[in-house]
């Protein structure tokens, strides 16, 4: 048991430090435009684009998009 919770905490770091990275790149380009050195792709066009699907795929997006939320609150 005392595996699983030491996976179930790194795993949880993990997340976080990936939301941080990406929303420090969602301002880098919102600051700096599109050509932003540290991150060559389009961020905030994938964000936009995932919205976009999510958005369009009507309930499922929406519990889609509740249970992202939901992983990404718990504490």
């Amino acid at each position: 048991m005392e595996y699983l919770q030491k996976a179930s905490e790194w795993l949880k770091q993990l997340t976080g430090i990936a939301v941080s990275v990406l929303a420090l790149a969602i301002v880098l380009q919102v600051l700096f435009g599109p050509n932003v050195a540290f991150f060559p792709i389009d961020v905030v066009g994938s964000v936009v684009t995932i919205t976009k699907s999510l958005g369009s795929e009507g309930l499922v997006g929406l519990v889609a998009a509740w249970v992202l939320l939901s992983i990404l609150s718990k504490k």
